[in-house]
Protein backbone atom coordinates (compact mmCIF):
# COMPACT_ATOMS: atom_id res chain seq x y z
CA UNK A 1 0.00 0.00 0.00
CA UNK A 2 0.65 3.12 -0.79
CA UNK A 3 -0.16 7.01 0.57
CA UNK A 4 -0.03 10.29 -0.97
CA UNK A 5 -0.34 13.17 1.01
CA UNK A 6 -1.62 16.43 -0.02
CA UNK A 7 -0.26 19.23 2.16
CA UNK A 8 2.42 19.64 4.74
CA UNK A 9 0.73 21.38 7.55
CA UNK A 10 0.55 19.55 10.83
CA UNK A 11 -2.11 16.95 10.22
CA UNK A 12 -0.74 15.70 7.10
CA UNK A 13 2.83 15.21 8.63
CA UNK A 14 1.89 13.80 11.76
CA UNK A 15 0.22 11.01 9.63
CA UNK A 16 2.90 10.97 7.69
CA UNK A 17 5.07 10.01 10.28
CA UNK A 18 2.49 7.56 11.55
CA UNK A 19 2.73 5.65 8.64
CA UNK A 20 6.55 5.81 8.43
CA UNK A 21 7.26 4.71 11.78
CA UNK A 22 4.43 1.72 11.25
CA UNK A 23 6.11 0.55 8.05
CA UNK A 24 3.51 2.16 5.17
CA UNK A 25 4.66 3.65 2.16
CA UNK A 26 3.97 7.48 1.96
CA UNK A 27 4.95 10.60 -0.26
CA UNK A 28 3.53 13.64 0.87
CA UNK A 29 3.61 16.97 -1.74
CA UNK A 30 4.45 20.41 -0.22
CA UNK A 31 3.95 23.30 -2.46
CA UNK A 32 6.14 25.34 -0.87
CA UNK A 33 9.76 25.06 -1.82
CA UNK A 34 11.60 25.04 1.89
CA UNK A 35 9.96 24.58 5.73
CA UNK A 36 11.21 28.23 6.05
CA UNK A 37 7.74 28.98 3.42
CA UNK A 38 4.32 29.57 4.19
CA UNK A 39 4.47 29.82 7.91
CA UNK A 40 1.41 32.10 9.34
CA UNK A 41 1.03 32.96 12.86
CA UNK A 42 3.31 32.74 16.30
CA UNK A 43 2.15 30.01 18.42
CA UNK A 44 0.26 26.65 18.44
CA UNK A 45 -1.56 25.68 21.67
CA UNK A 46 -1.21 22.02 21.42
CA UNK A 47 -4.28 19.95 23.83
CA UNK A 48 -4.31 16.75 25.34
CA UNK A 49 -5.67 15.44 22.32
CA UNK A 50 -3.52 16.89 20.26
CA UNK A 51 -0.43 15.65 22.05
CA UNK A 52 -1.53 12.14 22.69
CA UNK A 53 -1.79 12.08 18.62
CA UNK A 54 1.87 13.49 18.49
CA UNK A 55 2.98 10.95 20.95
CA UNK A 56 1.80 7.67 19.09
CA UNK A 57 2.77 9.04 15.84
CA UNK A 58 6.20 10.32 16.25
CA UNK A 59 9.64 8.35 16.88
CA UNK A 60 10.03 8.32 20.61
CA UNK A 61 13.17 11.01 20.61
CA UNK A 62 11.12 13.22 18.28
CA UNK A 63 8.48 13.67 20.59
CA UNK A 64 10.87 14.25 23.40
CA UNK A 65 12.29 17.38 21.12
CA UNK A 66 8.88 18.75 20.37
CA UNK A 67 7.99 19.00 24.23
CA UNK A 68 11.92 20.55 24.80
CA UNK A 69 11.03 22.91 22.29
CA UNK A 70 7.39 24.03 23.47
CA UNK A 71 6.85 26.80 25.75
CA UNK A 72 6.36 26.88 29.88
CA UNK A 73 3.62 25.34 30.37
CA UNK A 74 0.90 28.50 31.07
CA UNK A 75 -0.45 28.72 34.20
CA UNK A 76 -3.18 31.18 34.52
CA UNK A 77 -6.24 32.24 32.12
CA UNK A 78 -7.24 35.58 32.42
CA UNK A 79 -10.06 37.55 31.65
CA UNK A 80 -9.50 41.31 31.32
CA UNK A 81 -11.12 44.30 29.85
CA UNK A 82 -9.39 46.77 27.65
CA UNK A 83 -8.62 48.78 30.31
CA UNK A 84 -6.29 45.79 31.90
CA UNK A 85 -8.84 45.54 34.66
CA UNK A 86 -9.04 41.80 35.59
CA UNK A 87 -12.35 40.37 35.15
CA UNK A 88 -11.20 36.92 36.09
CA UNK A 89 -7.70 34.96 36.60
CA UNK A 90 -7.93 31.06 37.36
CA UNK A 91 -4.63 29.17 38.04
CA UNK A 92 -4.52 26.55 35.83
CA UNK A 93 -3.65 22.76 36.80
CA UNK A 94 -0.01 21.29 36.20
CA UNK A 95 0.53 18.77 33.36
CA UNK A 96 -0.59 15.43 34.29
CA UNK A 97 2.02 13.56 33.03
CA UNK A 98 4.34 13.84 30.18
CA UNK A 99 1.97 13.25 27.21
CA UNK A 100 -1.29 14.72 28.80
CA UNK A 101 -0.63 18.32 28.75
CA UNK A 102 -1.31 21.68 27.55
CA UNK A 103 1.08 23.35 25.36
CA UNK A 104 2.22 26.14 23.52
CA UNK A 105 4.40 25.73 20.85
CA UNK A 106 6.16 27.78 18.24
CA UNK A 107 4.46 27.59 14.57
CA UNK A 108 8.03 27.75 12.88
CA UNK A 109 9.21 25.20 15.46
CA UNK A 110 6.58 22.77 15.56
CA UNK A 111 6.99 22.45 11.34
CA UNK A 112 10.78 21.80 11.89
CA UNK A 113 10.01 19.04 13.97
CA UNK A 114 7.31 17.43 12.14
CA UNK A 115 9.80 17.72 8.95
CA UNK A 116 13.02 16.02 11.15
CA UNK A 117 13.59 12.89 9.46
CA UNK A 118 11.55 13.19 6.57
CA UNK A 119 13.62 14.39 3.79
CA UNK A 120 12.62 10.84 2.08
CA UNK A 121 9.08 11.12 2.65
CA UNK A 122 8.45 14.93 1.25
CA UNK A 123 8.43 16.50 -2.18
CA UNK A 124 8.74 20.38 -2.31
CA UNK A 125 7.73 22.58 -4.77
CA UNK A 126 5.31 20.52 -6.15
CA UNK A 127 1.62 21.98 -6.55
CA UNK A 128 -1.17 19.85 -6.56
CA UNK A 129 -3.41 20.28 -9.63
CA UNK A 130 -6.03 17.77 -9.83
CA UNK A 131 -6.60 13.97 -9.51
CA UNK A 132 -7.87 10.97 -11.26
CA UNK A 133 -9.19 7.70 -10.12
CA UNK A 134 -7.79 5.24 -12.28
CA UNK A 135 -9.24 2.00 -13.85
CA UNK A 136 -7.27 -0.05 -11.72
CA UNK A 137 -8.35 1.19 -8.29
CA UNK A 138 -5.19 3.47 -8.09
CA UNK A 139 -5.21 7.26 -7.89
CA UNK A 140 -2.98 9.59 -9.57
CA UNK A 141 -2.30 13.50 -8.40
CA UNK A 142 -0.59 15.96 -10.76
CA UNK A 143 1.20 18.90 -10.07
CA UNK A 144 2.01 22.21 -11.66
CA UNK A 145 5.50 21.35 -12.78
CA UNK A 146 3.64 18.93 -14.94
CA UNK A 147 5.37 15.60 -12.45
CA UNK A 148 2.44 13.36 -11.39
CA UNK A 149 2.18 10.50 -8.79
CA UNK A 150 0.31 6.95 -7.66
CA UNK A 151 -0.79 5.69 -5.33
CA UNK A 152 -3.54 3.45 -3.26
CA UNK A 153 -4.68 6.20 -1.52
CA UNK A 154 -4.71 9.99 -1.48
CA UNK A 155 -5.35 12.09 1.33
CA UNK A 156 -5.72 15.81 1.52
CA UNK A 157 -4.44 17.50 4.38
CA UNK A 158 -3.98 21.12 1.81
CA UNK A 159 -5.89 23.30 4.40
CA UNK A 160 -8.76 25.24 4.12
CA UNK A 161 -8.70 25.99 0.49
CA UNK A 162 -7.78 22.72 -0.38
CA UNK A 163 -8.12 21.84 -4.07
CA UNK A 164 -8.93 17.78 -3.41
CA UNK A 165 -11.53 18.82 -1.69
CA UNK A 166 -12.99 21.18 -3.97
CA UNK A 167 -12.65 18.77 -6.95
CA UNK A 168 -14.10 15.64 -4.69
CA UNK A 169 -16.25 17.35 -2.71
CA UNK A 170 -17.33 20.65 -4.90
CA UNK A 171 -20.68 20.71 -2.54
CA UNK A 172 -18.52 21.40 0.47
CA UNK A 173 -17.94 24.56 1.07
CA UNK A 174 -16.03 27.11 3.44
CA UNK A 175 -17.68 30.23 4.26
CA UNK A 176 -16.57 33.87 5.72
CA UNK A 177 -17.19 33.98 9.49
CA UNK A 178 -17.43 38.41 8.81
CA UNK A 179 -14.67 38.62 11.64
CA UNK A 180 -11.10 39.86 11.19
CA UNK A 181 -8.01 39.23 12.99
CA UNK A 182 -5.08 40.82 13.08
CA UNK A 183 -1.96 39.17 15.26
CA UNK A 184 1.58 41.13 15.94
CA UNK A 185 4.27 39.54 17.68
CA UNK A 186 6.47 41.47 20.21
CA UNK A 187 9.77 40.37 21.66
CA UNK A 188 9.36 40.14 25.33
CA UNK A 189 12.33 42.37 26.60
CA UNK A 190 12.67 43.95 30.12
CA UNK A 191 10.81 46.71 28.89
CA UNK A 192 8.12 44.63 27.48
CA UNK A 193 7.82 42.50 30.62
CA UNK A 194 7.30 45.62 32.62
CA UNK A 195 4.17 46.27 30.89
CA UNK A 196 1.81 43.39 32.30
CA UNK A 197 1.21 41.72 35.50
CA UNK A 198 2.76 38.19 36.45
CA UNK A 199 -0.65 36.19 35.53
CA UNK A 200 -0.08 37.47 32.49
CA UNK A 201 3.58 36.39 31.64
CA UNK A 202 2.83 33.25 32.92
CA UNK A 203 -0.14 32.91 31.13
CA UNK A 204 -2.76 33.46 28.53
CA UNK A 205 -5.25 36.63 28.62
CA UNK A 206 -8.81 37.11 27.09
CA UNK A 207 -9.44 40.53 26.50
CA UNK A 208 -13.34 41.79 26.14
CA UNK A 209 -13.10 44.93 24.82
CA UNK A 210 -15.93 48.00 24.40
CA UNK A 211 -17.07 49.02 20.84
CA UNK A 212 -16.91 45.63 19.48
CA UNK A 213 -12.83 44.98 19.76
CA UNK A 214 -11.93 41.95 21.63
CA UNK A 215 -8.07 40.56 21.99
CA UNK A 216 -5.77 37.91 23.13
CA UNK A 217 -2.54 37.92 24.88
CA UNK A 218 -0.25 34.68 24.95
CA UNK A 219 3.21 35.06 26.81
CA UNK A 220 5.65 32.25 24.89
CA UNK A 221 8.61 31.98 27.17
CA UNK A 222 10.81 28.97 26.52
CA UNK A 223 13.28 26.63 28.77
CA UNK A 224 16.22 28.31 27.79
CA UNK A 225 18.41 31.20 28.06
CA UNK A 226 18.68 34.76 26.52
CA UNK A 227 21.45 33.15 24.32
CA UNK A 228 19.27 30.33 23.43
CA UNK A 229 20.86 27.83 25.86
CA UNK A 230 18.48 25.01 27.54
CA UNK A 231 19.04 25.85 31.18
CA UNK A 232 18.14 21.80 31.64
CA UNK A 233 20.85 19.58 30.88
CA UNK A 234 18.67 16.66 29.26
CA UNK A 235 16.89 19.08 27.16
CA UNK A 236 20.80 20.49 25.58
CA UNK A 237 21.70 17.08 25.26
CA UNK A 238 18.60 16.15 22.79
CA UNK A 239 18.62 19.63 21.07
CA UNK A 240 22.49 19.63 20.60
CA UNK A 241 21.61 15.83 18.65
CA UNK A 242 18.27 17.56 16.26
CA UNK A 243 19.20 16.96 13.23
CA UNK A 244 15.77 19.04 11.83
CA UNK A 245 16.55 22.54 13.35
CA UNK A 246 17.41 24.51 10.51
CA UNK A 247 16.77 28.09 11.73
CA UNK A 248 16.42 29.30 15.17
CA UNK A 249 12.92 30.75 16.61
CA UNK A 250 13.03 30.38 20.37
CA UNK A 251 13.23 33.71 21.80
CA UNK A 252 10.10 34.79 23.96
CA UNK A 253 8.02 36.62 22.70
CA UNK A 254 4.36 38.00 23.22
CA UNK A 255 1.64 37.21 21.10
CA UNK A 256 -0.84 40.07 21.33
CA UNK A 257 -4.03 39.72 18.53
CA UNK A 258 -7.36 41.64 18.28
CA UNK A 259 -10.33 40.44 15.71
CA UNK A 260 -13.66 42.28 15.06
CA UNK A 261 -15.99 42.52 12.65
CA UNK A 262 -14.98 43.47 9.22
CA UNK A 263 -16.39 46.64 9.44
CA UNK A 264 -14.62 47.32 12.10
CA UNK A 265 -11.82 47.74 10.01
CA UNK A 266 -10.46 50.20 6.79
CA UNK A 267 -11.26 48.21 3.67
CA UNK A 268 -8.23 46.71 2.06
CA UNK A 269 -6.81 45.67 5.53
CA UNK A 270 -6.07 42.35 4.64
CA UNK A 271 -3.33 43.60 1.91
CA UNK A 272 -1.77 45.56 4.57
CA UNK A 273 1.62 44.70 5.75
CA UNK A 274 4.00 46.09 8.55
CA UNK A 275 4.03 49.54 9.73
CA UNK A 276 0.93 50.64 8.29
CA UNK A 277 -1.27 47.50 9.91
CA UNK A 278 0.20 48.08 12.99
CA UNK A 279 -1.53 51.75 12.52
CA UNK A 280 -4.68 50.29 11.74
CA UNK A 281 -3.83 48.12 15.35
CA UNK A 282 -3.55 50.63 16.86
CA UNK A 283 -6.55 53.19 15.45
CA UNK A 284 -8.29 50.45 16.31
CA UNK A 285 -7.17 50.50 20.22
CA UNK A 286 -7.52 53.72 20.98
CA UNK A 287 -9.49 53.77 24.15
CA UNK A 288 -7.00 50.59 25.66
CA UNK A 289 -4.75 50.86 28.06
CA UNK A 290 -1.76 52.73 27.12
CA UNK A 291 0.79 49.21 28.41
CA UNK A 292 -1.21 47.03 25.60
CA UNK A 293 -1.18 49.65 22.93
CA UNK A 294 3.03 50.19 24.03
CA UNK A 295 3.04 46.52 23.49
CA UNK A 296 1.79 46.67 20.11
CA UNK A 297 3.80 49.76 19.13
CA UNK A 298 6.92 47.75 19.91
CA UNK A 299 5.64 44.41 17.93
CA UNK A 300 8.05 43.21 15.23
CA UNK A 301 6.24 45.25 11.75
CA UNK A 302 7.61 42.73 9.63
CA UNK A 303 5.63 39.68 11.65
CA UNK A 304 2.19 41.37 11.87
CA UNK A 305 -0.24 39.70 9.38
CA UNK A 306 -4.30 40.01 9.02
CA UNK A 307 -6.77 37.02 8.50
CA UNK A 308 -10.20 36.80 7.25
CA UNK A 309 -11.85 33.88 9.86
CA UNK A 310 -13.56 30.97 7.72
CA UNK A 311 -15.64 28.00 8.95
CA UNK A 312 -16.76 24.98 7.01
CA UNK A 313 -20.71 24.17 6.33
CA UNK A 314 -21.76 20.61 7.72
CA UNK A 315 -21.41 18.47 4.93
CA UNK A 316 -23.68 14.90 4.78
CA UNK A 317 -21.49 11.96 4.74
CA UNK A 318 -20.27 10.61 1.35
CA UNK A 319 -19.47 7.46 0.13
CA UNK A 320 -16.18 6.39 0.91
CA UNK A 321 -13.15 5.61 -1.84
CA UNK A 322 -9.53 5.53 -2.25
CA UNK A 323 -9.54 9.47 -1.74
CA UNK A 324 -10.50 11.23 2.07
CA UNK A 325 -9.56 14.21 4.01
CA UNK A 326 -8.25 15.77 7.22
CA UNK A 327 -7.51 18.66 9.31
CA UNK A 328 -8.77 22.08 7.70
CA UNK A 329 -9.36 20.41 4.12
CA UNK A 330 -12.90 19.11 5.71
CA UNK A 331 -13.70 20.73 8.83
CA UNK A 332 -12.33 24.52 8.73
CA UNK A 333 -13.01 26.13 12.24
CA UNK A 334 -12.43 29.30 13.73
CA UNK A 335 -10.19 29.80 17.03
CA UNK A 336 -12.89 30.11 18.95
CA UNK A 337 -11.81 26.73 21.41
CA UNK A 338 -8.66 26.72 20.37
CA UNK A 339 -8.61 22.77 18.77
CA UNK A 340 -8.34 23.45 14.94
CA UNK A 341 -4.30 21.59 15.23
CA UNK A 342 -5.71 19.48 17.60
CA UNK A 343 -8.44 18.05 15.83
CA UNK A 344 -6.32 17.73 13.01
CA UNK A 345 -3.66 15.89 14.73
CA UNK A 346 -6.91 13.79 15.71
CA UNK A 347 -7.80 13.12 12.18
CA UNK A 348 -3.77 11.81 11.78
CA UNK A 349 -3.62 9.56 14.38
CA UNK A 350 -7.15 7.92 13.47
CA UNK A 351 -6.80 7.62 9.78
CA UNK A 352 -3.02 6.27 10.89
CA UNK A 353 -4.49 3.46 13.04
CA UNK A 354 -6.87 2.10 10.08
CA UNK A 355 -4.47 2.29 7.11
CA UNK A 356 -2.27 0.40 9.35
CA UNK A 357 -4.43 -2.18 9.99
CA UNK A 358 -5.39 -2.33 6.25
CA UNK A 359 -1.86 -2.47 5.60
CA UNK A 360 -1.13 -5.36 7.78
CA UNK A 361 -4.34 -7.30 6.01
CA UNK A 362 -6.54 -6.46 9.09
CA UNK A 363 -9.06 -4.96 7.14
CA UNK A 364 -9.23 -3.68 3.47
CA UNK A 365 -8.01 -0.60 2.39
CA UNK A 366 -12.08 0.71 1.20
CA UNK A 367 -13.18 -0.53 5.11
CA UNK A 368 -10.03 1.35 6.65
CA UNK A 369 -11.60 4.51 4.88
CA UNK A 370 -14.82 4.30 5.70
CA UNK A 371 -14.21 3.76 9.33
CA UNK A 372 -12.12 6.81 9.53
CA UNK A 373 -14.89 9.07 7.82
CA UNK A 374 -17.27 7.11 9.98
CA UNK A 375 -15.53 8.69 13.11
CA UNK A 376 -13.73 11.81 11.70
CA UNK A 377 -17.10 13.34 10.05
CA UNK A 378 -19.16 13.64 13.57
CA UNK A 379 -16.95 14.68 15.82
CA UNK A 380 -15.15 17.35 13.42
CA UNK A 381 -18.30 18.92 12.50
CA UNK A 382 -19.17 19.23 16.00
CA UNK A 383 -16.00 20.82 16.92
CA UNK A 384 -16.89 23.32 14.30
CA UNK A 385 -20.00 24.76 15.34
CA UNK A 386 -18.76 24.43 18.94
CA UNK A 387 -16.01 27.09 18.01
CA UNK A 388 -19.11 28.99 16.50
CA UNK A 389 -20.72 28.81 19.59
CA UNK A 390 -18.03 30.79 21.16
CA UNK A 391 -18.09 34.62 22.05
CA UNK A 392 -17.19 36.90 19.18
CA UNK A 393 -16.14 34.16 16.73
CA UNK A 394 -18.72 35.21 13.85
CA UNK A 395 -20.19 39.03 12.98
CA UNK A 396 -24.07 37.40 14.21
CA UNK A 397 -22.59 37.43 17.67
CA UNK A 398 -24.59 40.25 20.12
CA UNK A 399 -20.89 41.63 20.81
CA UNK A 400 -21.05 43.48 17.86
CA UNK A 401 -24.59 44.69 17.81
CA UNK A 402 -25.05 48.17 18.23
CA UNK A 403 -27.24 48.67 21.89
CA UNK A 404 -27.65 45.38 22.92
CA UNK A 405 -23.33 44.64 22.65
CA UNK A 406 -23.09 46.62 25.80
CA UNK A 407 -25.50 43.80 27.23
CA UNK A 408 -23.57 40.93 25.44
CA UNK A 409 -20.10 42.38 26.98
CA UNK A 410 -21.78 42.88 30.73
CA UNK A 411 -22.86 39.22 30.40
CA UNK A 412 -19.44 37.72 28.50
CA UNK A 413 -17.36 39.61 31.57
CA UNK A 414 -20.17 38.69 34.04
CA UNK A 415 -19.90 34.93 33.00
CA UNK A 416 -16.49 35.00 33.64
CA UNK A 417 -16.79 36.57 36.58
CA UNK A 418 -19.08 34.54 38.61
CA UNK A 419 -17.35 31.35 37.34
CA UNK A 420 -13.85 32.53 38.72
CA UNK A 421 -14.75 33.86 42.44
CA UNK A 422 -17.06 30.89 43.65
CA UNK A 423 -14.75 27.86 44.13
CA UNK A 424 -17.15 24.67 42.94
CA UNK A 425 -18.15 26.38 39.92
CA UNK A 426 -14.43 27.14 39.52
CA UNK A 427 -13.39 23.81 39.35
CA UNK A 428 -16.67 22.84 37.65
CA UNK A 429 -14.77 25.11 34.67
CA UNK A 430 -11.88 24.16 34.66
CA UNK A 431 -13.03 20.60 34.80
CA UNK A 432 -15.12 21.04 31.74
CA UNK A 433 -12.88 23.33 29.77
CA UNK A 434 -9.73 20.23 29.96
CA UNK A 435 -12.31 17.48 29.74
CA UNK A 436 -13.08 18.86 26.32
CA UNK A 437 -10.05 19.78 25.07
CA UNK A 438 -8.34 16.10 26.15
CA UNK A 439 -11.84 14.32 24.91
CA UNK A 440 -11.50 11.47 22.09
Amino acid sequence: MHVLIIGGGTGGMCLAHGLKKAGVSVAVYERHRTRRDGLFGYRVGIDPTGSRSLHECLPPQLFDTFVATCAKDPQHLNVWTQSMHTTASFRLPDAKDHVNAERSVSRSTLRQVLFTGMDDVVHYGREFTGYDQLPDGKVRADFADGSSATGDLLVAADGSRSKVRRQFLPHATVKDTGITALATRTALTSQVRALIPDEALNGMSLIFGTKGMIGMLHSMQFKWDADGNPKDPGDKALLDSWSGLQFDNTRDYLNLSVWSTHARFPAGVTEQRGQELIGTVLDSTRNWHPDLRRIFELSDPAAAFPLKIATSEPVEPWKSTNITLLGDAIHTMTPGQGVGANTALRDAALLCRHLTAAARGRQSLPAAVAAYEAEMIPYGFQRVADSLGQNGTTAADPLYKPGIGRLALFGARSYFSVMSKVPALRTHFLDQMYAYRGDE
